[in-house]
């Protein structure tokens, strides 16, 4: 029996290396990217498949694509849209180059790999694509708003495809982790050191106070963190369930934030996010 196929993007490290793990165990093929080859090195000696994926490069994309249906022969079950960064910093401060930057991989690079997939999955008659969102994508949270907008975007544009989708065979699905064990933090760093000139902005004693030292020290686990297989195990199930769901919630703050936004009026539930 053929094994099915996966495209994951974002598997250096975090989610993306632990789904990519854990559905390569469990049977299926997987052909888990990355941005760099040293990256991709690592993974294959490690046993998966893997070769590089820019999602800020379209032709990065298409070049994967093509190495994926030529070892595949045409066909491709999955793809799961993982890889993100994020750019710290208060909006006020954000260059919108920064938001350019970080749209490019974030939601950009998400729905183009995604064009590229539909017609592949159309002719086969079926697919499942994952997108990776977040509890930010319907929630925001101070000193986030590049990596919030870009999440919140994204849903938008997974929803809609949902709905365009029906009929086709291609069931489009959202993954909504909260607070997982990921190096998501170092890796903003670069990225707020770029653009954000902290120590020249109005906020800068409240960066000293929060955001730098949030980046800089390492203090642990979150509050309520859970490791990436838990997203791993959420992705699975988004890939076997005979009728997906829209969303799979990870982590309590997830479905407690779902909740909350329901019932509480907007001032008070940005009163009680303040606080966090």
């Amino acid at each position: 029996m053929t094994r099915k196929s996966i495209l994951i993007t974002g598997c250096s490290s975090g989610i993306g290396y632990d789904t990519a793990h854990s559905l390569h165990k469990r049977g299926w093929r997987v052909f888990a990217t990355c941005r760099k080859q040293s990256d991709c090195d690592r993974l294959i000696a490690e046993g998966l498949e893997s070769f590089v994926l820019d999602q800020a490069d379209a032709a990065s994309m298409t070049a994967a694509l093509a190495e994926t249906l030529n070892r595949t022969g045409g066909t491709l079950d999955a793809l799961f849209n993982n890889a993100a960064f994020g750019v710290p910093g208060a909006v006020e401060d954000l260059p919108t180059d920064a938001l350019r930057s970080i749209f490019e991989t974030n939601l950009f690079g998400y729905h183009e790999l995604t064009r590229q997939v539909i017609p592949i999955m159309r002719a086969q008659g079926h697919g499942r694509i994952l997108n990776c969102s977040s509890v930010l994508g319907f929630v925001t949270m101070k000193w986030r708003g590049a990596y919030n907008s870009t999440k919140f975007a994204m849903e938008g544009l997974t929803d809609t495809l949902r709905i365009e989708m029906r009929g086709t065979g291609i069931d489009v699905i959202l993954i909504q982790p909260g607070p997982i064990t990921s190096k998501i933090r170092q890796n903003s760093i670069p990225h707020f050191e770029k653009w954000i000139d902290w120590k020249s902005s109005v906020r800068k004693s409240q960066y000293e106070e929060t955001l730098v030292k949030r980046l800089y020290e390492d203090r642990g686990p979150d509050t309520f963190e859970l490791p990436a297989s838990a997203v791993s195990d959420q992705v699975w199930r988004a890939l076997t369930d005979n009728t997906p769901s829209a969303r799979y919630k990870i982590t309590t703050p997830t479905f407690l934030m779902a909740v909350l936004k329901r019932i509480l009026p907007t001032r008070l539930l940005d009163w009680l996010i303040d606080r966090m």
